[in-house]
């Protein structure tokens, strides 16, 4: 008999945690599981590559509801003579309004203000599994029945004390906690270290293969530009040091280097890094290509891939572009050693605009340095699927 399996993450957007969970159903035996998948967004761009096995639920009768205009939800809450989804959406707004969340206070505004109206999953699992923290962690806890409960983390999980007390609650109902990388582990002991022993260590897994054979399908950049092409993958969000690939960005314009940066995301910062584009007259240089559901043969095409980033759980576009061979500049995150060798793989440089300049710059001045560096990615163990029979042992 098959085991039945329930994930639950906020959408398939084109981001780390994501496409690690795509990854990982593409890989499951599906002779020996069956599996359920909750997204709370849907519509986005990974649903397109989910294995044809996985059983995507139905939205939840809140989402739907809150997806409506306003003038809709109105009557649609007065016809069936029922207000509560329409406080709640109401409530909810009305908060969020009030002033700038973080992403965990947000989780947890939502959760406070929803979970009342949000119905329980009729069915009982074997395994039901959270696959990103916030409201898939509180949702798999309170309205989810499964024998065992697990919970992903994939960032860098630093709360003030009104979070924690929120959020203990939630991670007591699990049986094991996975982090996907030692320092993501680190940061959520030193936050939460009652959990300590309940925590795993399980990377996000990627399929070089996959990737390998993604890279070569059609569809890259349309221009014919014969410069250099940078290119970073990554929400649209302050996470990922937007401020400061601009700030490098401007530094290689005003050296006179020919070259373009291509930024493949979306997210709540596009409009404000658009005006930044137009304000320090980069629109030639620093390009927005938007999401797509297949972003590898950009990355192969690309002569260097940079990262950006302020924190990451674990930073899988790095590692997607090492498999691929592309030269890698990035900041000095949390986790970045988890699989960068500074001048092997690529280069961890100072996070800052005068940081990511130098070193790009320093591999176009070196191209001997870019050379052994590729040269060093070709022979580099490639993917982690072994992360695999870590999950089924998790899961056992």
């Amino acid at each position: 008999m098959k085991k039945s399996l329930f994930f639950a993450i906020d959408s398939l957007n084109v981001a780390g945690a994501e496409k690690s969970l795509v990854t990982l159903l593409s890989l499951l035996d599906y002779d020996r599981f069956s599996v359920d998948l909750m997204l709370f967004s849907h519509g986005n761009t990974l649903e397109e590559l989910l294995p044809k096995e996985v059983n995507l639920l139905p939205p939840l009768s809140y989402t739907q509801f809150a997806n409506l205009s306003l003038k809709k939800s109105v009557v649609t809450s007065l016809s069936n003579k029922d207000i509560k989804m329409l406080f709640t959406r109401i409530k909810y707004s009305s908060r969020i309004r009030q002033k700038k969340y973080s992403n965990p206070e947000k989780a947890r505004v939502f959760w406070q203000s929803a979970s009342k109206v949000i119905e329980v999953n009729p069915k009982k699992y074997d395994v039901a599994i959270s696959y990103a923290q916030g409201v898939p962690t509180f949702y798999v806890a309170e309205r989810v029945q499964a024998k065992k409960k697990f919970a992903w983390v994939n960032v860098s999980y630093h709360l003030n004390e009104k979070e924690k007390n929120f959020h203990r609650g939630y991670y007591d109902c699990y049986r094991k906690i996975i982090s996907v990388s030692d320092s993501t582990k680190d940061v959520f002991i030193k936050t939460f270290p009652e959990y300590s022993k309940k925590l795993e260590v399980i990377y996000d897994i990627n399929n070089p293969e996959l990737i390998s054979n993604m890279a070569d399908f059609e569809g890259s950049y349309k221009d014919q530009f014969d410069g250099l092409r940078i290119l970073t993958v990554g929400r649209l969000a302050r996470q990922k040091g937007y401020d400061i690939a601009l700030d490098a960005c401007e530094r290689l314009k005003n050296q006179g280097i020919k070259f373009k940066w291509y930024v493949l995301g979306k997210g709540p910062m596009k409009e404000e890094i658009e005006k930044e584009i137009k304000k320090r007259n980069l629109s030639n240089h620093f390009i927005l290509l938007g999401v797509k559901a297949n972003p590898y043969p950009y990355i192969k095409a690309a002569d260097l891939y940079v990262q950006t980033s302020r924190f990451e759980g674990f930073g899988l576009a790095i590692a997607e572009a090492r498999m691929l061979n592309v030269p890698v500049v990035t900041t000095r995150f949390d986790a970045v050693y988890n699989q960068m060798i500074d001048g092997r793989n690529g280069l961890v440089v100072n996070m800052n605009g005068e940081g990511v300049f130098q070193g790009i710059v320093k591999l176009i001045d070196n191209p001997n340095l870019k050379e052994s560096i590729t040269e060093y990615l070709k022979s580099e163990e490639k993917g982690n699927i072994e992360e695999l029979s870590k999950f089924y042992k998790l899961i056992s």
